[in-house]
């Protein structure tokens, strides 16, 4: 298993009216957020806030391509990004304990935070397909040039880790400063991840090992 320190390449916020980042997720343009009430989208080169939409956000955030997921506490609802209207919800697999939310492959993937799981599931149905073991509580997820990574927070402690999608092997660990947790994440689809800071109200960007 290979292992590093993070290295922080920025920090956003705190937010205002954002005390907590759940999920977080990217366009390609913006990253957005989860903060309980609103989902809120920022550019990644300024930092400046360009967009907030008024829903419930109190987990995990993913973006398919087209449409905003996101996770209402036990549902995960579809959203549109240009309009902010919930278009439907499916039943999520962990019935109010989820965290993480990505979308790949087509198909949307729930972290599980204390059954240490992460669900690969049916976007339209929200039955599950596959289920990936964890050992330690997670919290976000995202998929990056065809590699699983999560997060981890358990006993005030966080870390990245890129798993075996099939046998939930840990392949690869970031190790986060001490004081710095990790609640939401997404890559930009290259060399960086994008992290939640739980109650910090930040959003960081974490250079990703190539």
């Amino acid at each position: 298993m290979k292992r590093s320190i993070a290295e922080i390449v920025r920090e956003y916020g705190p937010f205002p009216g954002a005390e907590h980042v759940h999920g977080v997720t990217y366009d390609g343009h913006q990253v957005w957020f989860a903060s309980g009430d609103k989902l809120t989208a920022f550019d990644p080169a300024s930092g400046t806030v360009v967009r907030t939409i008024d829903v419930a956000a109190h987990a995990g955030t993913a973006f398919d391509g087209k449409y905003l997921f996101q996770i209402a506490e036990d549902r995960i609802q579809k959203i549109d990004p240009t309009s902010g209207r919930v278009l439907s919800s499916i039943p999520a697999p962990a019935s109010g304990g989820d965290s993480g939310l990505a979308w790949a492959e087509g198909s949307l993937w729930v972290g599980h935070y204390q059954g240490r799981k992460i669900h690969q599931i049916d976007p339209d149905t929200g039955a599950i397909l596959r289920t990936v073991e964890s050992n330690r509580f997670v919290t976000g997820v995202t998929w990056v040039e065809g590699e699983l990574w999560h997060a981890t927070l358990e006993s005030g402690e966080s870390d990245l880790r890129r798993i075996d999608p099939g046998t939930g092997e840990v392949l690869e660990k970031i190790d986060m400063p001490g004081e710095v947790h990790i609640s939401g994440l997404e890559s930009n689809s290259g060399d960086q991840f994008f992290c939640g800071g739980a109650k910090s109200g930040k959003v960081r960007a974490v250079h990703r090992p190539r």
